[in-house]
């Protein structure tokens, strides 16, 4: 046996033949670590054959302090330079990505560690300045171990000048994509790399401010078990997405595609089933409403998704902390029409119930809704809620963490956008938790969900003092179709299946899909401060004696 043909893995120590490793994308098939790779083997495997072009940076000045060490700092740059062929730690390229155009800006961790000093603020800026002039997605492939000591100031302000470069592409609605290796620390993790609008990461990938090393000699604190890492990370709503090398191709290819809008004339075919007039809804007791409103067959926000059968790529994260399982959101493929899909996730059995609090979000949750739909503001795609929660969490944690102020900043947000939004409320609506996702150009109500300011039951044991007047309450409430309608609250309502959407989910969810393209396809075609200003007036007259502008 050769042993040149074989290597051992950093990770398990397991002896890999070098052919498959490198066949799979130098990932160890034991243990599944992602060893690391140079600029040019990632661009090799990210972008499309031959499409790879040089962008080149401005020269920077090369030794801004003449500093010294050991060493002087220009033999290490010159030792850097001829080990890796780069004249910094990053390389910026203009290609595509399985057909879609996009700026890369990958760092190489081989040149002094991917630290950052004025050469790689640089190409990080001419990055996003390519972007920009092409009008194309950026794509930052991140290795670094933080701001270059030998520049001294003139490296720690390359945090602010590529911070500001990724500002620009906020205010162009270009999106901008991160993809976080092993190990990605300091002041690139404290400026470009989690600035961009969706975070992806490897595996095991380390990122922070402060590396590990630094936090326990500075405060001697012994860390947590898988600390900083891609996993870490993800659970602490810090990340979209833990994406596996050779998965990461079809991640960004849904990605790119998803921030193309589709022709004008969008999806005619379709017919709108939505009911307009009370009189056309059946009747049925209001206590049998808030039973079938509640059934736990009826398709969830990530059954309608599935059914809606396009492309789906989940967002996560509220970017402070958390990430709250009760909201799920993400970019979606509507018939071709990009659209950010934000929706309340309750599940089918006890255990996905309880893993997803019953659908009652947190802080998190709503903060999460919040960034998604600042998102979907900046790209400039429609806005698609769908609603189904008995409210927002009552606990402790979610008071302690500031529950009203999320709720305010969703229905402030919701409001001030200037695309398309419409929301369907598909089970229950409950209270502000509910109204929090439902600030809506078209507000539409499935046959049998329900929309009230409080439970029925919570409504009885206040003001009956007796759980048992629950029918009664509801029927006081006003919270089934009918009424709702009758008092303009909702614009439409979307039939069910006979028997309720329980009953037949697929075919509820292809009246509900119907009716968001229905509506979206009036609305996609107005001006966006025309949007803003109709929802607003839209607003204005609920509950006083003036009529309500007719939609």
């Amino acid at each position: 046996m050769d042993l040149s043909d074989w290597l051992s893995c950093a990770g398990c120590g397991m002896l890999v033949y070098r052919k498959r490793f490198d066949r799979l994308s130098m990932v160890c098939p034991d243990c599944g670590r992602h060893a690391q790779l140079t600029a040019e083997q990632r661009l090799g495997r990210l972008l499309d054959a031959g499409t790879g072009t040089p962008v080149e940076p401005a020269p920077s000045v090369r030794d801004p302090l003449g500093f010294e060490d050991l060493l002087p700092y220009t033999d290490r740059l010159d030792t850097a330079r001829s080990r890796t062929e780069m004249d910094c730690a990053v390389r910026v390229v203009r290609g595509t990505v399985r057909g879609r155009g996009v700026v890369a800006a990958v760092m190489d961790f081989r040149f002094l560690g991917g630290s950052m000093g004025v050469a790689e603020g640089e190409a990080i800026v001419t990055a996003a300045e390519e972007a920009l002039k092409h009008r194309l997605p950026l794509l930052i492939v991140t290795a670094s171990g933080g701001a270059r000591m030998q520049e001294g100031v003139f490296a720690l302000l390359q945090m602010a000048r590529t911070s500001n470069a990724m500002t620009a592409l906020d205010e162009a609605g270009l999106l901008t994509i991160t993809l976080v290796t092993d190990p990605t620390y300091g002041g690139v993790a404290a400026s470009y790399a989690t600035l961009s609008d969706v975070i992806l990461a490897e595996p095991g990938a380390r990122m922070g401010f402060a590396g590990p090393r630094v936090i326990e000699q500075t405060i001697r604190q012994r860390l947590p078990e898988g600390f900083q890492t891609a996993e870490f990370l993800l659970e602490h709503g810090l990340l979209d997405r833990v994406v596996p090398r050779g998965e990461l191709p079809q991640v960004l290819q849904s990605l790119l595609v998803l921030g193309a809008p589709p022709d004008p004339g969008w999806n005619p075919a379709v017919t709108d089933p939505v009911i307009r007039h009370p009189e056309l809804l059946p009747e049925r007791p209001v206590a049998q409403v808030v039973g079938l409103a509640r059934e736990l067959g009826r398709p969830t926000t990530l059954d309608h998704v599935a059914a809606w059968d396009g492309e789906f790529v989940e967002l996560r994260g509220d970017r402070t902390g958390a990430d709250c399982p009760a909201i799920v959101g993400g970019l979606a493929d509507l018939d071709g029409l990009p659209v950010m899909l934000i929706g309340h996730q309750k599940g089918h059995t006890t255990q996905e119930l309880v893993r997803r609090d019953f659908g009652m979000p947190s802080p998190a949750g709503y903060r999460k809704a919040v960034r998604l739909m600042r998102l979907a503001g900046k790209l400039r795609v429609p806005v698609v809620t769908l609603i189904d929660t008995p409210g927002a969490h009552p606990g402790l944690e979610a008071e302690r963490h500031g529950q009203a102020h999320a709720i305010a900043d969703c229905l402030r947000v919701m409001g001030s956008l200037d695309v398309p939004v419409v929301s369907v409320i598909t089970g229950e609506g409950g209270s502000g938790g509910a109204l929090a996702l439902a600030v809506a150009d078209r507000l539409l109500l499935c046959e049998n969900a329900i929309f009230s300011v409080i439970s029925p039951e919570g409504c009885a044991a206040i003001l009956w003092r007796s759980g048992e007047a629950a029918p009664a309450a509801a029927a006081a409430l006003g919270v089934d179709a009918s009424t709702l309608l009758s008092n303009g609250i909702v614009d439409g309502v979307v039939p069910e299946p006979a028997g309720g959407a329980h009953q037949a989910p697929a075919a509820a969810s292809k009246l509900v899909h119907d009716a968001v393209v229905c509506a979206l396809r009036e609305l996609r075609e107005q001006d966006g401060a025309a949007l803003r200003e109709a929802r607003r007036r839209r607003l204005r007259w609920f509950g006083t004696y003036r009529k309500r502008v007719d939609i």
